[in-house]
């Protein structure tokens, strides 16, 4: 897919080279975007096999809004190096779309906690007001994101209605370009066709802005060098995109979808290539 190579290639050539919290350092761009057309396919990367059925798990995992993994571990260990021994996690993308804190006073001045379902609240302005702008959905809670281990990369992100089509604009204040943004870009269209496929809209676009988009990389024989990502994503570089593929959904209602309810259609890529999470 050529909008995600031109992000590699932007990062190189003008990114600059920083320290991490990982340990290992990045070659980092501020404030860097980009925008896919969802009606020309679904924009799972081609120049690199994707294991799409962890996206998927994933995602649902998300709308579930659970705040553990011990279900999601079944299935992928995607987040296993965040979460407790018990699968707990602090930061659980997902309770936050459907159990936000939303805290209020009461007539006697004190202050009640009630819970926000954002999802159902987007779902449902969507179809009663398809004009509002104010169809936004966080993850970032300040209290959550000072204490945890991994505050949400990818906090925030809004829905457009526009000429019968969906569109969903996603901002991540940090983005690893060779492993994480892939996976972000694949989840959010995913979660896009099904918020219009539940409100009835044809889907649209998927932007997406990154504040620190960054890609690890590590000095030859350093301690460090197994998290180099430089030369996996110069390789992509030099290999074409291939025609994407199509995503076919199970006609249901979001609430009763599973994965068995999903499938890739004509997914055809170039080889994988592998890359090491730096935790």
């Amino acid at each position: 897919m050529k909008e995600y190579l031109d992000l590699v290639q932007l990062v190189i050539n003008e990114g600059v080279r920083k320290k991490s919290r990982t340990g290992v350092d990045t070659i980092s761009y501020f404030s860097a975007h980009y925008r896919v057309d969802l009606s020309k396919g679904f924009p799972l990367l081609t120049t690199k096999k994707m294991e799409w059925k962890s996206m998927i798990y994933e995602l649902l995992w998300y709308l579930s809004g659970e705040n553990h993994i011990r279900n999601l571990r079944k299935f992928t260990k995607i987040w296993d190096a965040w979460a407790d021994e018990d699968g707990n996690l602090e930061t659980a993308y997902g309770y936050y779309w459907r159990h936000f804190p939303s805290a209020q006073k009461d007539k006697d001045g004190n202050w009640q906690v009630k819970e926000v379902d954002q999802i159902d609240y987007v779902i449902n302005e969507i179809k009663n007001k398809s004009y509002s702008r104010r169809l936004v959905v966080t993850a970032w809670e300040p209290g959550n994101a000072i204490n945890s281990k991994l505050p949400p990369c990818h906090f925030t992100f809004v829905f457009n209605v526009s000429e019968g089509k969906l569109n969903c604009h996603l901002t991540q204040r940090s983005g690893d370009i060779a492993l994480g943004i892939p996976f972000n870009l694949a989840a959010y269209s995913l979660l896009t066709h099904l918020i219009a496929r539940e409100t009835n809209l044809q889907v649209g676009y998927f932007s997406h802005t990154i504040v620190d988009a960054h890609i690890y990389v590590a000095d030859k024989g350093s301690d460090t060098e197994k998290y180099d990502h430089l030369e996996g994503l110069k390789e992509q570089l030099t290999r074409e995109p291939l025609p994407l593929c199509q995503v076919k959904i199970a006609d249901k209602p979001l609430s009763e979808l599973t994965f068995e309810d999903f499938e890739i259609l004509n997914y055809a890529s170039h080889p994988k290539i592998k890359f090491e999470v730096a935790v």
